[in-house]
């Protein structure tokens, strides 16, 4: 018996999906959407991730223990002897890393890459990826010896595959690599098999005397014999201080550690349109359910239990949400599949730099956003469940019960809001701003209960209306307000989120607007180096700054020096900007007082991201890993204060240019800021300062509007995949009053057809719908409104600092978002005025009849 009452069940099912698939499709929708954006950014994230991660170990190779420097400069190669003769040795590979650029020609444009001295007899044990295969045309053997025999010429370079396609070369060809001493002229003698980022390989001797690099290594990695202990074996070694032991797979652990908060934050906002997907089934079953309301009853008369019409609604909807989900994982390997192949891995992070993954499958990562689509589905569906099987089914069967749900209670919206508020003061949890995330959570939950308070406190402010229509709309909206939760809920969940986006954007826009006004005062800037790690290598000549202050047109010139220092193994290397420093509180956009000078002491200033990273504080004493000409590796600085800067977000320390130079020697600059006369044409002192450096150090330049438009046009791309979810979810969010009408329409039909015979014409019954929804529309965006501030505020003060160490100052774009608001209430009236065209047809007439 109960077999045969749950295949009848399943074939009424099938037959109320027939008849209404529209509420199928928009629910399907609403799940395929949330799970192929959350499915999309984890193929992108974990195909980037792991194309970095097995290009790092293709790399290193599988050293037992890798010897590696503590600062860029490297460490004395005079250790590796030592290392190489312990008898536990079983290999050492001496390696050289150097950033620098490479072009085919003059005319070509350069290309950042990295450069890596091996040796050839040893580095085929540990990292065969980087063991050379020469051209076909060489003559020799075998390929092993081949490669070893020619990368020991120390004229010949060997390109990875992404060097090959940047860089347009083929073997015998001649490839210039940038170093401070000039162009080095190598051919290009064959390949490497590593992947990842542009990479060239030389002979180590030959990297060493062409890059600066003398007598100076940055790894050595270790094979031990078989059956020693690496744990026991690098204790016992005494190590200078500018030598630590790490492991091979570091610099992808780093990246990943790093990429972390933004990898999560990306997957934080894909849920956003899963979160209102759930706001979006409850509303269309919410309706659905009170449309079947006489179908429930008479199934309950008959003898369905109340635990059973429960279960069919939440069976229906897990069905909905799995077949849903299906779709979602296809359309989101699609979209991951054409955003890998237009903007690479990056979208927007910049973590994955020179990085082209293909696509890769995470299938538990894959399984779980699928049973996240379901248990969105099914929680959307828990309270038109608990509606449906607590309905009592002699008085829902006779039309004498109330099929509408009691609106919730306002005590719980408030308490939901104040939840969020708690939460949102909590600290990060592992560096990522969970607690944060629960507390948008609370406070869109708090919002959606708090719809049906909106929708009373605005009816009683608007008074008693002329006019019959008005009123009856008025009062019908009245009667109904607790139908306007399920109505609005989605429009309340994603206009909140849309606003809280907007505010956030322009927030940071806004003061990334304002920064640049403060750094960059000057007229035009020059700089030599396309990347932050080949700035050593890419050097003015020490008479430029003098030569371009006597150029025509130009008032006055600042040279500075920019250079990356190593702090902690495991974080990015900081930027170190040696420039002029006379007032730092005129030059720095400091953010609070600085602390006084103290006679005898460096003064350095650090940026807002490393003073949170490193957890440094205005009068700290800190280390800084320079060498000074007296031999000393480290120096001793006190903190003075933080400025502000969006353009390092790994840190950066300023210091005055005098100090630097009397500390370390270095007298080089890589930096100019150029102050014209008036009249000058930026474009032909930029001309001139190219010729003026000649082929020997390629000079970019850019006018302070360019750099302006520039940095704002990367702003824009960093933050598309931001804009394209506010769209989606806009668009969810209509689809769900869209849905929800259509359902109230075929639900009220006895209601239609009442008033077409007490003489309502067609138009009339349009604008009674159409006001209704109005009402419901303006209490939804009253209440998004103010929810997007608060949440905009979590984002703003708490999210941000907490995953990305900068701090702004909120702004709210008044203009954007009352036009958000207002689109949002055309395009639902609009909605409600095509949905109600159905309320005045003749089946709804011709539905009185039943009630004979």
């Amino acid at each position: 018996l109960e077999r045969s009452m749950w295949r009848h069940l399943l074939l009424l099912s099938w037959a109320e999906w027939r008849h209404h698939p529209w509420r199928n499709a928009v629910e399907l929708l609403a799940v395929a959407l949330g799970v192929a954006l959350a499915s999309s950014v984890q193929l992108i994230n974990h195909s980037a991730l792991s194309e970095f991660s097995q290009a790092v170990r293709s790399a290193n190779g599988e050293p037992d223990v890798v010897l590696a420097a503590t600062q860029r400069e490297g460490f004395d190669d005079a250790l590796f002897a030592t290392i190489a003769r312990d008898e536990q040795v079983a290999i050492a590979s001496p390696v050289l890393d150097i950033d620098s650029h490479a072009r085919r020609d003059a005319e070509s444009p350069r290309v950042p890459l990295r450069i890596t001295g091996v040796d050839a007899l040893r580095i085929a044990a540990i990292a065969p990826a980087l063991m050379p295969q020469p051209a076909a045309s060489s003559p020799a053997p075998s390929t092993a010896s081949r490669g070893a025999n020619l990368l020991l010429n120390p004229d010949s370079v060997w390109l990875n595959p992404a060097a090959q396609a940047r860089l347009q070369v083929e073997p015998g060809q001649t490839l210039w690599l940038q170093s401070a001493q000039g162009w080095q002229a190598l051919r290009v003698a064959g390949r490497v098999a590593t992947g990842g980022a542009p990479l060239a390989v030389v002979d180590i001797a030959s990297a060493q005397a062409r890059f600066g690099r003398a007598g100076k290594l940055s790894r050595i990695d270790v094979r031990l014999v078989t059956g020693v202990d690496r744990e026991a074996w690098a204790k016992r070694l005494v190590l200078p201080p500018e030598v630590r032991v790490s492991q091979a797979d570091e610099a992808a652990q780093r990246v990943s550690n790093l990429s972390l908060a933004y990898r999560v934050n990306l997957g934080v906002l894909a849920l956003v349109a899963l979160l209102v997907g759930g706001f979006l089934v409850y509303s269309v079953l919410a309706l659905s359910v009170a449309q079947r309301t006489p179908a429930f009853a008479l199934l309950g008369v008959l003898g369905l239990p109340a635990r059973e019409r429960r279960t069919l609604v939440l069976a229906e909807s897990a069905l909905l949400g799995l077949i849903g989900s299906a779709l979602g994982l296809a359309l989101g390997a699609a979209m991951a599949w054409t955003a890998l192949r237009v903007l690479g891995g990056d979208l927007g992070g910049g973590y994955f730099p020179g990085v082209a993954p293909s696509l890769r499958w995470p299938v538990g990562m894959l399984v779980l956003c699928g049973l996240l689509g379901v248990a969105a589905a099914v929680a959307g569906a828990w309270w038109p469940a608990r509606a449906a099987e607590s309905l009592a089914p002699a008085l829902a069967l006779k039309g004498l019960g109330s099929h509408a749900q009691a609106a919730p209670s306002a005590w719980l919206g408030l308490l939901a809001l104040a939840g969020g508020a708690g939460l949102a003061l909590l600290p990060a949890i592992g560096g990522l701003p969970l607690a944060a995330y629960g507390a948008v959570a609370l406070l869109l939950a708090g919002g959606v209960a708090l719809v049906p308070s909106a929708v009373q406190a605005l009816l009683q402010r608007a008074g008693t209306p002329a006019g019959a229509l008005p009123l009856l709309a008025l009062r019908r909206a009245h009667h109904a307000r607790q139908t306007a939760s399920a109505t609005v809920a989605g429009v309340v969940a994603s206009l909140a989120l849309s606003v809280a986006l907007t505010v956030m954007v322009a927030s940071f826009r806004d003061a990334v607007t304002h920064w640049l006004d403060s750094v960059l005062p000057a007229d035009l800037y020059a700089r030599t180096s396309l990347s932050a790690g080949a700035l050593d290598q890419a050097l003015l000549p020490p008479d430029y700054a003098a030569s371009a202050a006597a150029l025509p047109g130009v008032r006055r010139v600042q040279a500075s020096r920019h250079r990356l220092l190593q702090i902690e193994p495991r974080q990015p290397a900081v930027t170190l900007v040696a420039r002029s420093l006379p007032d730092p509180a005129a030059v720095l956009p400091l953010l609070g007082p600085l602390q006084p000078a103290r006679e005898g002491e460096l003064s350095v200033y650090v940026s807002e991201p490393a003073s949170a990273l490193y957890h440094w504080a205005p009068g700290d004493l800190i280390t800084l890993p320079l060498s000074s000409p007296s031999g000393a590796n480290t120096v001793k600085a006190r903190v003075r204060g933080i400025w502000r800067d969006y353009a390092r977000q790994f840190g950066a320390i300023a210091i005055d240019a005098v100090d630097y130079q009397r500390l370390t020697g270095d007298l080089a600059v890589n930096d100019l800021s150029l102050w014209l006369a008036p009249g000058t044409a930026p474009a032909k002192v930029a001309d001139e300062l190219r010729h003026l450096a000649g082929d020997a150090v390629p000079v970019d330049t850019a006018s302070t509007g360019e750099l302006r438009k520039l940095s704002l046009a990367i702003f824009d791309r960093s933050f598309a995949v931001t804009r394209y979810l506010q769209v989606v979810a806009i668009v969810v969010g209509l689809i769900g009053v869209a849905a929800s009408l259509s359902a109230q329409v075929l639900a009220r039909r006895k209601e239609f057809g009442l008033l077409a015979h007490l003489g309502l014409t067609r138009r009339q019954v349009i604008g009674l719908v159409s006001l209704e929804t109005l009402v419901w529309l303006a209490a939804g965006c009253a209440v998004g409104l103010a929810l997007g501030v608060a949440i905009a505020a979590v984002l703003v003060f708490v999210v941000n600092p907490q995953s990305f160490h900068w701090t702004m100052p909120m702004q709210l774009p008044a203009a954007p978002l009352l036009s958000l608001a207002a689109a949002v209430l055309a395009a639902g009236a609009a909605t409600a005025a095509f949905s109600a065209r159905q309320a005045a047809s003749r089946h709804a007439v011709l539905a009185v009849k039943e009630d004979w």
